[in-house]
């Protein structure tokens, strides 16, 4: 069960954008001072949107895996598996699950973070990623546990497993799990593709990409493209990171100072609020009925940990 947390200038994947107002001074005073854009030059400057009250935060998702991990271990153990981890790693020869986690890029702005881009380019710190960034991971599991963990063979085969058990725990009284985990992701992409269309964010990305050739960098029609860049050498490398050549970290500087000089990410914040915050006047029940659904599972976690 995948919790969805966590998102004229830039991007990262996506587009980014500035209202009018955005202009050549490097100080971005223009743009830092048009009413409700709020003065970005870092992750921490953004505030939240109007969707991610309908979303579940990367606190939720913390929670959520500690306690889909005791419901597995019990489960486990109450089969025989007297000393199966809490937080196993994948049988030998099996792909692993553990995801990456590291602050690549905040979407859809790009990156944010200046030392970052000066010192990992588009990529990242690989000490910080994976299980390092996380929760230390026990010993691998064994085919058997495998097996039984994931409803393949014996007493839980066909079932879904201990991991199928403790996923129907965690949605106990949810009244619909697809509009839950797809609503919100569906209509923000929705949104996201709207503003992307409005003058101001064309402005805004023009505004960017001379930026950019103005510090003598590759000029980019998007931010994403700069961030995506075959050249950044991610292809081919089983840990997605990119090569940091001098070309790749000029460019991330680029792009991140070009950002902070004309608010882009405040100015994309504030597109984006305006779309959704209609979105969620036109669509209030359904909303609403995704946000219910997300607190029963709020509820459930609360009881699993043991908390009222």
């Amino acid at each position: 069960m995948r919790l969805r947390g966590v998102t004229g200038c830039a991007v990262a994947g996506l587009m980014v954008v500035g209202l009018a107002g955005c202009g050549s001074d490097s100080s971005g005073a223009g743009a830092q001072d048009t009413p409700g854009v709020p003065t970005v030059k870092d992750e921490k400057d953004l505030p939240e949107l109007p969707l991610d009250r309908y979303e579940f935060s990367l606190r939720d998702n913390e929670r959520h895996t500690e306690a889909q991990a005791r419901l597995t271990q019990r489960c486990m153990r109450d089969l025989g598996f007297d000393d199966f981890p809490l937080y196993p790693k994948q049988a030998k020869g099996m792909p692993s699950v553990t995801l990456t986690a590291v602050g690549v890029a905040s979407y859809p702005y790009g990156p944010l973070d200046l030392d970052a881009a000066r010192r990992w380019g588009y990529g990242y710190d690989p000490k910080r990623s994976g299980a390092a960034a996380g929760r230390p991971e026990g010993r691998a599991m064994t085919d058997e546990e495998h097996e039984v963990l994931y409803g393949l063979r014996g007493k839980t085969s066909g079932s879904g497993g201990c991991s199928g058990a403790g996923t129907k725990r965690l949605t106990a009284g949810v009244s619909d799990e697809a509009r839950m985990w797809t609503y919100t992701s569906e209509r923000s992409r929705r949104l996201d593709k709207a503003a992307a269309k409005d003058e101001r964010v064309r402005e805004a990305l023009g505004t960017w990409s001379r930026c950019m050739a103005d510090k003598g960098v590759k000029r980019y029609r998007t931010p994403g493209a700069a961030f995506g860049d075959k050249a950044w050498g991610r292809k081919g490398r089983s840990d997605g990171n990119t090569t940091r050549t001098r070309g790749e970290l000029a460019t991330a500087v680029a792009d991140v100072e070009c950002k902070r000089e004309h608010n882009t990410a405040g100015a994309w914040w504030a597109v984006r609020k305006e779309k959704q915050r209609a979105d969620v006047a036109r669509h209030k029940d359904a909303y609403e009925a995704v946000r219910a659904d997300q607190d029963r599972v709020r509820g459930n976690v609360r009881r699993i940990l043991g908390e009222k």
